[in-house]
């Protein structure tokens, strides 16, 4: 089963790598980009099952990234991931195709909350596993049945 794709862009790199590892971390695949336009042209590469994206960025801001990705992709979901906080901001977000609006500073077990809503309101199984579990990391669990496995060992769980 493959692992949900996400289009990550944030200018501040120490944040970045953490939310991208903590993502991966969880089973998803993520490309980061720092900037808009190289987050343009990773979208035309990447095929993102949904983008995470910071508005205020260096050579195009993410409201403007959005418009591009809306003109290539109708449909795929976005999340807005952003210090900016006033309701304006929040609106003009959602007008110009956003799906979910996160104001910094967030809770990352919120953000997987969300990003996983957005793929199943997409059509998408989210994180889910070979035996039906959702993966986490290379660990798959299986919460109706307690059970974690990992290859072809599974440990029961209390």
């Amino acid at each position: 089963m493959s692992r949900p794709k996400i289009l990550y862009v944030e200018d501040e790199q120490f944040l970045g790598k953490i939310v991208k590892d903590t993502l991966e971390s969880r089973g998803f695949e993520v490309q980061m980009a720092t900037d808009g336009q190289l987050a343009l042209q990773a979208f035309g590469r990447f095929a993102a099952d949904i983008c995470v994206l910071d508005i205020m960025l260096p050579k195009m801001d993410g409201y403007t990234l959005a418009q591009e990705i809306r003109k290539l992709n109708a449909s795929v979901p976005i999340l807005f991931l952003t210090a900016k906080t006033q309701t304006e901001d929040l609106l003009k977000g959602f007008e110009l195709g956003g799906n979910d609006y996160v104001r910094k500073p967030f809770s990352i077990e919120e953000l997987i909350a969300r990003i996983n809503n957005l793929l199943q309101l997409a059509g998408q199984k989210p994180n889910q596993g070979l035996n039906g579990g959702i993966m986490i990391g290379k660990y798959e669990f299986a919460p109706q049945r307690y059970e974690l496995r990992v290859g072809e060992s599974v440990r029961k769980l209390s």
